[in-house]
């Protein structure tokens, strides 16, 4: 049903130009783990000070607060890389498990960490209690599945 989407995709004008280059895919992956390494110290800093674990000087909702550019600066960055990797491999994408992994878990992902995540971590102090430590559990096994099923899109 998607397929013919997923085609047109692949053929437009950008997804042919980073097929047919040497140099375009590898350097587009490459600023999409860089991106990948921001946005995993932007997120793990917060989710691990909601654990309790780490950072433990300085208030919950201080912390969120100062990772929350990074945060969007590195989704920023992975959108703007991830689209156009897509695009000249999607046919492959489309039948590829882990890419369909990661589609489903990333849009819950983000819901969950600027709508529920971002909510409590405003609202904790320096002890964060334990709806604070769940929801930061939660965010970390949603991100982590979204990077795993990410990096596994090229293995497979």
């Amino acid at each position: 049903m998607l397929e013919p989407f997923f085609r047109w995709c692949e053929s437009t004008l950008v997804g042919r130009a980073i097929a047919d280059s040497v140099w375009a895919f590898p350097i587009l992956e490459a600023v999409h783990l860089l991106g990948l390494c921001l946005l995993g110290g932007a997120l793990l800093v917060v989710d691990l000070r909601m654990l309790g674990v780490g950072l433990t000087g300085q208030p919950v909702s201080q912390l969120a607060r100062h990772a929350r550019p990074w945060l969007i600066a590195a989704l920023i960055v992975m959108v703007a890389t991830g689209i156009p990797l897509f695009l000249s491999e999607a046919i492959k994408a489309y039948y590829n498990t882990s890419f369909w992994v990661k589609m489903s878990t990333l849009p819950v992902a983000l819901v969950f960490t600027f709508g529920v995540r971002e909510r409590v971590a405003r609202s904790e102090g320096m002890e964060p209690g334990p709806r604070c430590k769940v929801i930061g559990a939660v965010s970390l096994a949603l991100w982590f599945t979204v990077a795993a099923a990410g990096r596994w899109i090229g293995f497979s």
